[in-house]
């Protein structure tokens, strides 16, 4: 049985996917033939920041409740937040 948080979650997740695709898409023809290295570390750095920012905002700045959204432990998600400049 479907219940409606997993169907939720099942629509989310393509969409999300397709959010990334079209960014990546746009970004390498905008440099057309000469992409620079390091686009897996450029995507998943902006996707990162930008999630950190997202979920640490939702919960009001709570990292406790923030760490267990995004199913990681409050140390790792201090040490991403220092990483990015965000603590």
């Amino acid at each position: 049985m479907l219940r409606a948080e997993d169907a939720q979650e099942v629509v989310l997740q393509p969409a999300l996917g397709e959010c990334v695709s079209r960014a990546v898409r746009r970004y390498l023809a905008d440099v057309d033939s000469q992409p620079s290295e390091g686009l897996h570390a450029l995507v998943i750095g902006e996707v990162e920041l930008s999630m950190l920012r997202e979920v640490l905002s939702w919960y009001g700045g709570n990292q406790s409740r923030a760490a267990a959204a995004l199913g990681i432990n409050r140390a790792t998600l201090r040490k991403k937040l220092q990483h990015y400049g965000l603590s």
